[in-house]
């Protein structure tokens, strides 16, 4: 296997500047992920549009990217812990056994080794990102137009079953993404669609735009609405260290709730709030034989703090090797690229080495830089959690405006963000998750256009959709994927009526 571009990777994280700058990335990272809800896609919604206008080269913005992703992943834990309250949906399962440990006086102990299991999780995700994107590349390299199509098929299919617990909701929010996708001049016919004769639409809604509105802007309007209350900090972190008896007990849960998270991260559509309930899930049928999970148990603390880390390294796959973004965050980070006008894809290994090796080195280093920052600096982060909130929403709504003005230069562009930031308020208090919108919104465009170049190509005939073997089975993984859970569920509810009707 040829792995030059990951030594031509090591010579561009390695260059002071991108040390610096994944060093910055890593510390607001876990900034970000300690304040609850927050949660790493409103971080990098915000440094997006300042890193772009910046002029930084498109390597070193997705490092910044890529380091504030993984730093949010590891202070995500500090509020499930101290507060119990997850930072992201993805530190849910952290809170299980960290907060009882920590209201036994071990919330040091548990914060240690949390950082310890995301340090190990990540390593081995960024191992199997190392590997599996050049093979996975290799493999895309012979899709077309109409394998790109169905592969959009299939990653919407994976999203309506695999995120949050309403799959039809998702794929609503997928509908709306792909509604806002079509927004501006037909690249094909000439003509412009659903601009409502406003001019500053021709060009459609800038991603920049969409992101901040439906991310930090509903998010501010969430927290000014529901004023936190009755939440107890704990400030008695006691030890700061993990006792080595127990990292080692938790060594084994670490390494499969680390393979278990690189797995489910691979997979478009899914995600740290997945693979953390997975792993966790599993452990605890794998482990608990004496029923100590829930009750502090370290085992319990580390498969989901491994396996969140794990995840984010492992969602750069499909983004990077087939232009599917694997989360909501990789989908956002998709869209970082796109404002270079670079496309991920199968040739972006051999186009851009230096973007992609780039990535996999600082995810590398950047482990080791946040295993630096939160072992002994996780003090100063957990008194993040004390911020009020008259000094976070106006610093969400300042560096918003600055983000979409200083990208867009248009007064109509924050007008259009605080619109949507509204209507993504009214959405989420409807319980509609965001990221699906914006991953029908990135999909979107792609999908139109390798639709269009496969008919193009095939005078007009649909059947070049179903021609090649891999359509075929992109097509057949798609039906299995959005029917599977239905079938299980039926037939799991058939056994329980069957259960009920049997005499006693």
């Amino acid at each position: 296997m040829d792995f030059d571009y990951l030594w031509q990777g090591f010579g561009v994280a390695l260059t002071w500047q991108n040390l610096l700058i994944g060093f910055i990335g890593c510390f607001i990272g876990t900034l970000v992920g300690a304040l609850p809800a927050i949660g790493p896609i409103n971080g990098i919604a915000l440094l997006m549009p300042i890193a772009y206008s910046m002029g930084l080269p498109a390597e070193s913005t997705m490092i910044l990217l890529a380091s504030v992703y993984c730093g949010a992943e590891y202070g995500g834990r500090i509020s499930s812990i101290l507060l119990n309250v997850p930072g992201d949906a993805g530190a849910v399962m952290t809170a299980m056994d960290g907060y009882p440990m920590a209201k036994q006086g071990r919330a040091g102990e548990a914060l240690a080794l949390s950082g310890i299991a995301s340090f190990v999780g990540g390593i081995i995700g960024v191992i199997g990102l190392a590997f599996f994107a050049p093979v996975l590349s290799g493999l895309a390299i012979g899709f077309g137009p109409a394998e790109y199509f169905v592969l959009m098929v299939f990653a919407f299919a994976t999203l309506g079953s695999m995120v949050g617990s309403q799959p039809v909701k998702t794929l609503i929010g997928c509908t709306l993404g792909l509604m806002l996708a079509t927004v501006g001049l037909d690249a094909t016919s000439g003509a412009y669609r659903f601009t409502f004769n406003e001019p500053e639409l021709g060009d459609g809604i800038e991603f920049v735009t969409l992101v901040i509105g439906l991310f930090s802007i509903s998010e501010a309007m969430l927290i000014l609405e529901h004023q936190t209350k009755g939440v107890t900090v704990i400030r008695e972190l006691g030890r700061m260290t993990a006792k080595f008896s127990d990292v080692m007990f938790s060594m084994g849960a670490t390494i499969r709730g680390s393979i278990i998270g690189f797995i489910v991260g691979v997979l478009p559509g899914t995600g740290a709030s997945v693979s953390s309930a997975v792993s966790y899930t599993t452990e605890k049928r794998f482990s608990d034989t004496e029923g100590t999970f829930g009750k502090g148990d370290v085992r319990g603390l580390a498969a989901p703090e491994a396996a969140n880390n794990a995840t984010a390294a492992g969602a750069f796959v499909p983004m990077l090797t087939l232009g599917v973004p694997g989360s909501g965050t990789t989908a956002v980070m998709l869209g970082a690229l796109m404002l270079y006008n670079i496309q991920p894809g199968p040739m972006l290994l051999v186009e851009r080495p230096e973007i992609v090796g780039g990535l996999v080195a600082s995810l590398f280093v950047g482990n080791f830089i946040l295993l630096a920052l939160n072992l002994p600096l996780v003090n100063i982060f957990a008194r993040v959690l004390t911020m009020p909130n008259w000094i976070l929403v106006p610093g969400i709504l300042v560096l918003s405006v600055i983000g979409v003005y200083s990208t867009h230069a248009s007064v109509f562009a924050i007008y259009l963000m605080l619109a949507i930031g509204i209507a993504g308020w009214l959405l989420r208090k409807a319980g509609f998750d965001m990221a699906p919108i914006i991953l029908g919104y990135v999909l979107g465009e792609v999908m139109e256009v390798n639709l269009r170049n496969a008919l193009a190509i095939s005078g007009g005939d649909v059947s070049i959709l179903f021609q090649s073997k891999i359509s075929l089975i992109l097509w057949a993984l798609a039906i299995l994927v959005a029917f599977l859970p239905l079938i299980l569920g039926w037939r799991a509810k058939r056994r329980a009526k069957l259960a009920a009707e049997l005499p006693i």
